[in-house]
């Protein structure tokens, strides 16, 4: 008796919350699992529409993966952001900028075979995923697209070193779908880190003019398996 009547009291404290709520509500009227939350999981969109652009937008970073088509070759996940680097340019298509890392995986697995995957996470709120699979192009700064690409983007960049927007990636995206994002924990934001300015302004300050380009050259050129990815040519001191 005791023990059904601290579950009984656990139940009732759960039920104050929204999500909560509706997840029990759900269960005692026999509601499918899917649509405890009021909306499918899983879901596939037509397009990116007004609803998905504006919950990209209030989101914090995103994560692009990659892979090589070699079967042995090492797949990549990287963290991006902030998100005045990513854009949405139509229903179909989008776009973010490309600063200087210690590596180029994305750009030499697009580079290779142009498959992508750009991944969304929501840290407060509702929990949710969205993904977008696509083909990926790069726009390397030197190539006579890039200006036009990065105004009609209209990035928000980072800083305003400019040798250091290595690329501006356009990903024609293919299927849009969401996921329950369940696993994703609550985080809250603080803020963006001051650190890749800093080392850009170091770089330029020990190299020139040609330092960043100096250091693409050392570390951007190939993925870690062997592939093409900055074909410096010029820029390099």
């Amino acid at each position: 008796m005791a023990e059904a009547a601290a579950l009984a009291e656990t139940t009732a404290a759960l039920a104050e919350t929204p999500r909560a709520s509706l997840v029990l509500r759900g269960r005692r009227h026999g509601t499918p699992p899917a649509r405890w939350y009021g909306r499918g999981m899983a879901t596939v969109f037509e397009r990116i529409d007004e609803h998905q652009r504006e919950w990209i937008a209030a989101r914090e970073m995103f994560f692009v993966g990659t892979a090589p088509l070699a079967a042995d070759g090492r797949v990549n996940c990287s963290p991006k952001g902030p998100m005045g680097t990513f854009r949405v340019l139509d229903d179909h298509t989008v776009a973010y900028l490309d600063m200087v890392g210690s590596g180029a995986e994305t750009v030499a697995h697009l580079r290779e075979n142009g498959r992508i995957v750009v991944m969304f996470c929501a840290f407060d709120g509702p929990p949710r995923i969205l993904r977008l699979h696509g083909r990926g192009e790069v726009v390397p700064a030197e190539d006579p697209r890039f200006e036009e690409l990065y105004a009609r983007a209209d990035f928000d960049a980072p800083h305003d070193i400019e040798a250091a927007r290595r690329a501006v990636i356009l990903v024609e995206v293919e299927r849009i779908a969401d996921a329950c994002g369940y696993g994703v924990p609550l985080m809250s934001y603080e803020g963006e880190r001051v650190h890749a300015e800093k080392w850009a302004e170091k770089k330029l300050r020990a190299g020139g003019e040609s330092g960043i380009a100096d250091y693409m050259a050392e570390k951007n050129e190939t993925s870690i398996d062997g592939l093409p990815a900055f074909d410096l040519g010029d820029r390099v001191g």
